[in-house]
């Protein structure tokens, strides 16, 4: 098995055991005529990798795209700004097809993956709109201003990137957290 070991095991599957681990950077020969490149593309999780199979310029994107939805940035393993670092990567590549690990084959990379880099910005800026408005504010009152378009059903995984959007921020200079309340930074 290929692969890389997550850098935390909580939410990962803690069985995953590569008897070659890849980094990204690899080229893997299929035949003598079709070859695959990894990319390894963190965010969703530290490990995610990608794999480009050059000959017909389809990124096979696992969970680090997918249609009609976007990932779930789950700390501490998931990390929004990896995330949005191995996107801004993928627009460099010469693609003509994306092909998710959940949907179909997604036509226009580029203007996919721009448009899910906007969607996190966007987020992002309702999450700092929520701070100004709320002030220091424990995660669960935030969730419901910043994800309010998105069912609450869904609500419990959407905490998880709304974490992530929160990390992010702090690391960022742009956000703190005391006993349990995130405010903007001073």
């Amino acid at each position: 098995m290929l692969g890389l070991a997550p850098l935390h095991r909580e939410w990962q599957d803690t069985t995953f055991a590569a008897d070659v681990t890849l980094h990204g950077g690899e080229r893997i020969a299929i035949t003598d005529s079709t070859h695959l490149a990894v990319l390894h593309t963190p965010g969703h999780a530290s490990n995610h990798l990608c794999y480009l199979l050059e000959e017909e310029r389809t990124l096979f994107t696992g969970d680090h795209l997918m249609q009609m939805s976007t990932v779930v940035i789950n700390p501490p393993d998931g990390d929004m700004a990896a995330y949005l670092a191995s996107l801004r990567s993928l627009l460099a590549l010469d693609l003509d097809w994306l092909a998710p690990g959940h949907g179909f084959l997604m036509a226009e990379p580029k203007r996919a993956v721009e448009a899910v880099i906007a969607h996190r910005l966007k987020r992002e800026q309702k999450v700092v709109d929520a701070l100004v408005e709320l002030g220091p504010a424990p995660v669960e009152r935030l969730l419901a201003r910043v994800y309010a378009d998105v069912p609450e059903r869904l609500h419990p995984v959407a905490q998880r990137s709304l974490t992530a959007h929160l990390l992010k921020l702090r690391d960022d200079g742009r956000a703190s957290e005391s006993s349990g309340s995130w405010a903007l930074a001073r």
